[in-house]
Parts: structure tokens; C-alpha cells; sequence
């Protein structure tokens, strides 16, 4: 069995399925240290946004806790930025995230606005793909 069928058919889910997913959070640099205030308060919140994409992203075999979620934040510079805030998080292909992966995405970008209205925009993407790693 492929391991992005392990959550929904209930086997057990491959050595790499299970490693932590990565966050990658661009934000852009607005100077005037504005985005010094940015990332304290995207680095304020980081707990709790582990807490919620973990709960978005457990699926019947994975319950993923904090510790297992990856956060980077990642000051831009430069214009190629289509928002403020970027979300990349790549993550394991089960089957059942990618049936609702645009509504995690949506859940993701609905969670940081309603913390931090002064984000502004915020675009998520959601990868999902075979994991690899490099520990034992």
C-alpha cells in the first residue's frame, strides 16, 4: 500500500509519513520596523498556530501534536510577494488531506486574520507530498 492511502485505509502509515511537517512564513519587509512588529507578533503567536495546524492536519492514523510542527518565520524582501504574509506547508499526501486541503488553507489564513487583523492579506499554500529525512 502506497503510504498516502495509510490514513484512509487504516494500516499503518510509513516511517517518513510520520515526520514533522514544515512551516515557511514570508512576510514582507515594510520597513519604518514595521516588520520587526510583524514578526514578534507572528513569533507571539507560534504556539498556538503550531496547535492549529496540527489539528488541521491530523487525519485518522496521525495525530499530530506541537512539537511535531515545524515554524520558520522568513523576512522577504524584494516586490514578488502577492501578499503581506505567505504561508508554504508541506506536509505528508494522505489521502484525506488532500480531499480538504483547500479548506485547511483557508482554515490556516481565517485563524491568523482573526488573531492579528493588522496581518493583512494572507495566502496559504498547502504542499503535499512524499516525506523523506535525514535521521534515523
Amino acid at each position: 500500500m502506497h503510504a498516502s492511502e495509510a490514513c484512509h485505509e487504516g494500516s499503518n502509515p510509513s516511517p517518513a509519513a510520520k515526520i514533522m511537517p514544515t512551516v515557511n512564513i514570508f512576510y514582507k519587509d515594510i520597513g519604518e520596523g514595521k516588520d520587526v512588529a510583524r514578526q514578534l507578533s507572528l513569533d507571539s503567536i507560534g504556539d498556538d498556530l503550531k496547535i492549529f495546524i496540527a489539528q488541521e492536519l491530523t487525519c485518522k492514523e496521525i495525530k499530530l501534536k506541537l512539537e511535531e510542527i515545524s515554524i520558520r518565520l522568513i523576512n522577504a524582501g524584494g516586490d514578488g510577494m502577492i501578499s503581506p504574509i505567505e504561508i508554504e506547508i508541506t506536509a505528508h499526501a494522505y489521502k484525506e488531506r488532500v480531499e480538504k486541503q483547500d479548506q485547511i488553507c483557508l482554515n490556516i489564513a481565517k485563524y491568523l486574520q482573526d488573531k492579528n487583523p493588522t496581518f493583512g492579506g494572507i495566502k496559504v499554500w498547502l504542499i503535499l507530498t512524499e516525506l523523506g529525512h535525514s535521521w534515523e
